[in-house]
């Protein structure tokens, strides 16, 4: 049935929106880990500077699967923002997450139903179940 095959054009299309904010959270994780300051702020520095690794091996995948479908990984970057204060750089990296959250969804509805286009929903769903354990790390560090 034509509706179960993967649409690989639009996969190409959502994985590269995608990509676009992906390079961003690695880059976007980096500059908040790096320019904390305080020592209430340094054991969260620690676990963004995890989490920006983490980020960058999911890129990598994300050009991996693009590449293996016969696309071309874009090289754009969505904007990276640097914001000195602490409260405001942990809400701009949870209005990010929120923002390619989104996008991972939404390229999981053209993967179809075969057994490529099942891989290609689960390393998506488990991508976003680790950003969305990120961003509740998050969450728990502006509760006061």
């Amino acid at each position: 049935m034509p509706e179960e095959t993967m649409d690989v054009e639009a996969q190409i299309d959502a994985l590269n929106t995608a990509l676009r904010l992906q390079h961003r959270s690695a880059l976007q994780y980096t500059l908040t880990a790096g320019s904390m300051f305080g020592f209430e702020y340094q054991s969260l520095a620690g676990s963004l500077g995890a989490f920006a690794v983490a980020e960058i091996e999911d890129a990598r995948r994300l050009v991996e699967k693009i590449a293996a479908l016969g696309g071309e990984p874009t090289d754009e970057i969505a904007p990276p923002r640097f914001v000195k204060d602490p409260h405001e750089a942990v809400a701009w990296l949870i209005e990010s997450e929120a923002e390619i959250l989104q996008k991972l969804q939404d390229a999981i509805e053209p993967t179809g139903r075969e057994a490529a286009s099942e891989a290609v929903e689960h390393r998506l769903e488990h991508m976003i179940m680790r950003k969305q354990e990120q961003v509740d790390v998050l969450l728990r560090a502006v509760k006061t």
